[in-house]
């Protein structure tokens, strides 16, 4: 099992280094020679009457082949709004069906994956298990080589998450009838856990259409550039890696015709944000995909054509210590005790935030709020250093992302605070590249970097960040691991917390990392728009309601 997540953890990366990225400057294209405009402008400004959503994100598309992208954000819903996910979590954290109505366990191996019988591609095909199943098996194909679905967990599947070139069938993945198709995992799995790595995940094809491309040409065709089939409410009609992604409606899509015409995804540089949404450029961002400075908060709150929306808190500002170097726990005790935790959400988010110890927060379903946070107590601190023998002449080494602006000045709070309990910290801001780099490595102390673990499904990230030597943190428990892997066959919510609060618990007590903070987002809506509202989880789900007053 243990290899599975460490694997797993290769998805959750990628949504780290989304969610740091403050995204790419927004010039729109090449310049007209003769009127000055860019093609995204001139595309979105000479659209007469139609009903059109502008959409601002602060991350880069990567593309819009599924077979070839990573699964980031900004990615995985570029693609989804032209072929559904099977489920997707909603705004509420449970999960909605888009193109399967269910999916079900007995066992914890077999998932039995039911198709929506209403599901049906843009030329009027019913979608059917065996479009699921062809995908699946071209994904898992040695020569489209996409790595980041971890397809290795199935039975038939490799463990380098690949089948044999030009394979027929796979094992774990089969057809039942021609709407439920079976996956069969190689070891025990949590119901959750499928459906939030895989079921949110896997965009199916139309195995009708694709059927005629060789496995090397779907890593090539251009036909994903401008799909003419889909099972998604737009179809994708240019696109800018850069700068935009623009779609007009299906209006044959199978949950109701979307009411609005056109919908562009633009890409902005955070700075932008708050103009794009004053000037009505930008209709509406999203919670994570959209990184609003902290500074220009107050600011579009007092917009008068826009509405602000607070998301909950899941984005943790998460410090993991590096245990195989502060080797007393009393040492990493004190780093907390000596912080004053709340100051930072109070001062640095304007309270938009919360402090908890661990990774689990209030927005999601296992939360213990009998949990209590470590207070800030610098005697305490002072107390615990004079036991583990610190005579301050030790020099910690604190890496941060130089791209976090906020806790770029948050860690001066911080080292201030040590310093005066006696700890010393040298900080080094690095580009986020760089950082990762070293997180791969022993050569620090002490290193920051915003860390969303899923609220509904923690486990991944948490298990491989306590899994011992190679992890950020160099720490592991049996303790936690027994609990960890206890949730994979767990059902009851009030269990899994209860399993969740022994690894927070063991947490708090062993500090191999802690959360200085978690964020809630803030996100913007203007006043024309009905239907939409920011949200980290479910923002696309319903986007067929979305519309424009008139």
């Amino acid at each position: 099992m243990k290899k599975f997540i460490r694997s797993l953890f290769s998805l959750s990366l990628i949504a780290v280094l989304v969610l740091a990225m403050a995204g790419c400057s927004f010039d729109g294209g090449e310049k007209n020679a003769d009127t000055g405009e860019t093609e995204a402008e001139v595309s979105i400004e000479n659209e007469g009457s139609e009903k059109i959503v502008n959409v601002g994100v602060t991350d880069s598309l990567g593309g819009v082949n599924p077979f070839v992208i990573d699964q980031t954000e900004i990615n995985k819903y570029a693609v989804g709004l032209m072929f559904l996910p099977l489920m997707e979590l909603d705004s509420d954290l449970n999960f909605q069906g888009m193109l399967a109505d269910s999916i079900t366990t007995e066992d914890n191996i077999n998932f039995i994956v039911h198709i929506d019988d209403k599901a049906t591609w843009s030329d009027g095909t019913p979608v059917t298990a065996a479009d699921v199943e062809y995908t699946v098996r071209r994904l898992a194909s040695p020569v489209v080589a996409n790595t980041t679905l971890m397809l290795y967990a199935f039975e038939g599947v490799g463990d380098d998450g690949f089948v044999e070139e030009g394979a027929e069938s796979v094992s774990g993945i089969q057809v039942i009838d021609e709407k439920t198709v079976q996956f069969t995992s190689k070891y025990p799995m949590g119901l959750v856990t499928f459906m939030n790595t895989y079921a949110r995940y896997i965009h199916t094809m139309p195995k009708h259409i694709i059927e005629k491309f060789s496995e090397e040409e779907l890593l090539t065709t251009d036909w994903f550039n401008k799909p003419d089939v889909i099972s998604g409410p737009f179809f994708l009609t240019d696109y800018d890696n850069d700068h935009y992604i623009s779609y007009a409606a299906n209006k044959d899509y199978w949950k109701g015709a979307p009411k609005i015409d056109k919908l562009n995804i633009k890409i902005v540089d955070a700075s932008q944000v708050l103009s794009g949404l004053q000037s009505g450029e930008i209709d509406i961002t999203h919670h994570t995909m959209t990184a609003i400075p902290q500074e220009d908060y107050e600011s579009i709150e007092a917009l008068t054509n826009v509405k602000a929306v607070y998301g909950a808190p899941i984005t943790n500002l998460s410090a993991f210590i590096q245990t195989a170097n502060v080797t007393d726990a009393r040492v990493r005790q004190a780093l907390v005790y000596a912080i004053d935790r709340q100051k930072l959400v109070d001062e640095l988010l304007k309270g938009h935030g919360e402090v908890v110890d661990g990774f689990i927060s209030s927005a999601s379903p296992y939360f213990d709020e009998s949990l209590e946070v470590t207070p800030y107590d610098p005697e305490k601190a002072r107390e615990l250093l004079a036991q583990a023998g610190w005579d301050g002449s030790q020099t910690l080494r604190f890496y941060t992302n130089s791209g976090d602006n906020t806790f770029v000045n948050g860690v001066q709070v911080l080292v201030a605070q040590w310093a005066e309990v006696g700890i010393n910290v040298e900080v080094q801001t690095v580009d986020l590249a760089t950082l990762m780099n070293i997180a791969g490595t022993t050569d620090y102390d002490i290193l920051a970097v915003q860390y969303t673990y899923a609220p509904i499904d923690p486990y991944p990230d948490v298990d491989w960040l306590l899994s011992g030597e190679g992890s950020w943190t160099g720490y592991a428990n049996k303790e936690i691991s027994e609990a960890l892997a206890a949730t994979q066959l767990a059902s009851d919510n009030e269990e899994i917390m209860e399993l969740y609060s022994v690894v927070d618990k063991k947490v708090q007590e062993d500090v191999p990392m802690f959360s200085a903070y978690i964020i809630s987002a803030q996100g913007a809506v203007s006043n024309r728009i009905t239907g939409a509202e920011p949200s980290a989880y479910g923002f696309f789900n319903n986007v067929q309601n979305w519309d424009v007053a008139e």
